[in-house]
C-alpha cells in the first residue's frame, strides 16, 4: 500500500506519517529529509545552491538511506541533527525547486515504495512521485498555528513571529516553483489539523488507510 501525504512547512506531516507508517507496518519515507540531505551537503561542500546543474550534480553523488527508525543517512552519515540547522532551513526551498535535484530524487523515492509499501511525505508525493497513491492526504493548518507549533517544537515561545515570516516564505517559494509546485491532489483528501491533537490526526489517517484498502475502487484505484 502507498500512502502519500503532502502539505506545507510545518504542518505536522512527519511526525504523523512516521506513527501512521508505524501502526500499518509500512516504511515511512521523509523526502523532505532527503531535500534537507542535499542542502546540508551543499553547505558542507560550500556549493553554491542557487547553481541548479551543480546541486544536480551533488544530489546524484550522494548515496541516501534510511535507518530503522526512518532517519536519514547521508554518505553511511546519520543526517540527524544536523539537517534540521536554520541554515538548512532556509535554503531547503531554493534546493527542492531545481529541477535537476528533483530528477535525482524521485526515481529513489519511488525505489522505497517496494515491495513492503510506503506512508511518503513531502510537496509532490500525490502529485508527482506517486500519482496513483492507494490513499492520498493533503495535511494543512493556519500558518499562525504552524509557527506556534514550530516554537514550542523548539523551545523558542518568543520566535513565533520570525518563525511565522519564515514559514510565510518557504510557503510562496514551494507554491510558486516550476517544478512540481506545492498542490492538492485533485484526489487527495483535505485534513485541516488546527486544533486537533497529534493522536487524533493518526486515528483520522489510519481509517483512511484501511477505508481504502478494503474499497480501493471506492477510493480510487
Amino acid at each position: 500500500m502507498i500512502i502519500a501525504i503532502d502539505g506545507p512547512a510545518g504542518a505536522g506531516k512527519s511526525t504523523v506519517a512516521r506513527a501512521v507508517a508505524r501502526e500499518l507496518g509500512l516504511l515511512f519515507l521523509d523526502t523532505g529529509a532527503m531535500y534537507r540531505a542535499v542542502t546540508w551537503a551543499a553547505l558542507q561542500r560550500d556549493v553554491d545552491v542557487h547553481a541548479a546543474d551543480k546541486m544536480g550534480e551533488l544530489a546524484r553523488s550522494l548515496r541516501l538511506e534510511f535507518d530503522a527508525e526512518g532517519r536519514i543517512v547521508i554518505d553511511g552519515v546519520p543526517g540527524e541533527p544536523h539537517i534540521r540547522s536554520s541554515a538548512v532551513t532556509h535554503n531547503v526551498s531554493y534546493v527542492a525547486a531545481h529541477s535537476a535535484v528533483r530528477a535525482a530524487l524521485v526515481p529513489q523515492q519511488r525505489r522505497f515504495a517496494h515491495p513492503h509499501g510506503i506512508v511518503a511525505e513531502g510537496r509532490d508525493m500525490g502529485t508527482v512521485v506517486f500519482p496513483h497513491a492507494d490513499l492520498k492526504v493533503f495535511l494543512i493548518a493556519t500558518v499562525g498555528e504552524r509557527a506556534r507549533r514550530r516554537a514550542a517544537e523548539i523551545g523558542a515561545p518568543d520566535a513565533v513571529e520570525r518563525i511565522r515570516a519564515e514559514i510565510e516564505r518557504r510557503d510562496h517559494l514551494d507554491a510558486t516553483r516550476d517544478d512540481a509546485p506545492l498542490l492538492k491532489a485533485d484526489d487527495a483528501k483535505e485534513l485541516i489539523t488546527d486544533g486537533l491533537t497529534p493522536r487524533q490526526v493518526v486515528d483520522t489517517l489510519v481509517a483512511l488507510a484501511r477505508a481504502a484498502k478494503a474499497d480501493p475502487v471506492q477510493h480510487g484505484r
